[in-house]
């Protein structure tokens, strides 16, 4: 079984917003699969069904982004699901944008749900799939920028990105991620409008 989780703040106010592309993946995951996220639990809305297969639970945490650990911790402790079998799929600000980066694992840089993650389960030793959202605008503080929305030419390059992240992370799913990574650290959507 394999955990997929992606991160984001819960609720209306935050849908849209740069920090949420996790759970935009989740949702597109979801919705290419077949799975329903109905259920409530972990703190967490999650759902599961078979990707690949593989039997995986889809989760967003409703921890909001600081805290992701705890809902990944109880989903993982739970049903005994080792580190390097979950998958956290986020945001990035540090790699250009219409990129994705998959990692096999490392450490959170500056992201605090990362950080969150690692410190709950004391290991960094999991796949994560990162989604570009833009180079942090130099007069606005990091945290204003990460919850702004996607401008009209922006969503039509994250919507590639989210695309991207979906095929990768059933690869991974597939125990295929060196594949996954060939295929998607290096590539832009920027280079083909």
């Amino acid at each position: 079984m394999k955990l997929i989780v992606g991160l984001g703040n819960p609720g209306k106010k935050y849908e849209g917003n740069r920090h949420n592309v996790g759970f935009m993946a989740i949702d597109k995951l979801a919705e290419e699969n077949n799975i329903s996220i109905n259920k409530t639990k972990f703190h967490s809305l999650y759902g599961e069904g078979r990707i690949n297969s593989e039997k995986v639970i889809l989760m967003k945490p409703v921890t909001y982004m600081n805290n992701s650990g705890i809902a990944v911790m109880e989903c993982s402790n739970y049903y005994n699901i080792p580190v390097d079998d979950i998958i956290v799929i986020c945001d990035d600000i540090d790699i250009p944008f219409g990129t994705i980066r998959i990692k096999k694992k490392g450490s959170a840089g500056t992201h605090n749900g990362l950080k969150s993650i690692i410190y709950h389960l004391k290991s960094d030793n999991f796949p994560r799939v990162k989604i570009s959202v833009g180079e942090k605008i130099p007069q606005m503080s990091l945290a204003d920028f990460v919850l702004s929305n996607f401008t009209k030419d922006e969503i039509i390059v994250l919507e590639k990105e989210i695309d991207d992240s979906v095929k990768a992370t059933e690869l991974i799913i597939g125990s295929n991620i060196e594949e996954a990574m060939n295929r998607f650290n290096g590539k832009s959507h920027l280079e083909l409008n």
